[in-house]
């Protein structure tokens, strides 16, 4: 009975500490995305703005299922990533390339390479309020 406890404690603990890993892992991929706002400007096509920014994704990490309500253009600056497009097959991109994602279409990326991967991506999108300028371009999207 003890031999029981004993075996039943150590396996409690391995879940605990694998757990307690495995939420902080996926905290620090979810955490290591840097996005840089560049530039916003309002455009001329009522409602929209064009945002700018270059993000950068560390090697490993992964920029997690999102949304933005306009289109997005990429270029690859550095590095090697992989995208994932909902309804297109996956994507290998490199230095140099570049990409296009429609509205509203769920996407991520994850870096692929060793170094870290730069786009410079710009975004057309549905123009926010003062309060909601600074992030309004990404939105999450549940798994």
């Amino acid at each position: 009975m003890k031999m029981r406890r004993g075996t039943i404690a150590a396996a409690l603990a391995c879940t605990l500490v694998t757990g307690t890993l495995g939420v902080h892992l996926l905290s620090a991929q979810q955490a290591a995305l840097k996005r840089t706002v560049l530039q916003k400007q309002d455009l001329s096509a009522p409602g929209r703005e064009a945002v700018m920014a270059v993000a950068e994704l560390p090697p490993d990490a992964v920029a997690a299922r999102h949304t933005h309500p306009g289109e997005e253009m990429g270029y690859v600056l550095e590095g090697t990533a992989v995208l994932e497009v909902d309804g297109k097959p996956l994507v290998t991109l490199k230095a140099g390339e570049s990409y296009f994602i429609e509205a509203g279409t769920p996407h991520s990326a994850r870096n692929i390479g060793t170094t870290t991967a730069k786009v410079l991506g710009l975004y057309i999108v549905e123009r926010s309020s003062v309060a909601e300028r600074y992030n309004s371009f990404t939105r999450a999207v549940s798994v």
